[in-house]
């Protein structure tokens, strides 16, 4: 399943960076809010708890409240628990070559091949959409 993303850091640089941190493979996951309207975090996935902190998931966002990417960022990288992406559901659509797009944040309208998507996480609004979940770090089909 090929998944277009926009995420708001290197998603490589901070992967490898906790794999070698942690010891263990670190996966990015997806771009999204959680729990707050328009301040989508970059999530990532570890298969074992940490062994501090007991999550899987963790997500990255700037510390200023928004959208702001990477190179006009300000303010301080946070760093929390991202375990209840597990309980979001996504709006997922496809365009005509086999990519999926969702919609990551709140008022994150995505239009590809006359389907449509938008809400993040608050809502699911659009047309063509198919539901999906997260499960171990990947999209999967809502059952």
């Amino acid at each position: 399943m090929k998944i277009n993303h926009d995420p708001i850091f290197d998603t490589d640089k901070i992967a490898k960076t906790y794999s070698e941190k942690d010891g263990v493979p670190v996966s990015y996951v997806c771009t999204t809010d959680l729990g707050v309207s328009d301040r989508p975090l970059d999530i990532f996935y570890r298969s074992t708890p940490h062994p501090k902190f007991h999550n899987r998931y963790f997500g990255i966002y700037n510390k200023n409240f928004g959208i702001y990417r990477e190179s006009n960022y300000e303010g301080g990288l946070i760093i929390t628990n991202a375990d209840g992406v597990e309980s979001y559901e996504f709006g997922m659509i496809e365009d005509k070559d086999g990519g999926w797009w969702y919609s990551q944040s709140h008022h994150d309208y995505q239009e590809v091949d006359g389907k449509a998507v938008d809400g993040g996480r608050v809502y699911i609004r659009g047309n063509g959409f198919e539901i999906y979940t997260i499960v171990d770090g990947k999209f999967v089909p809502k059952n």
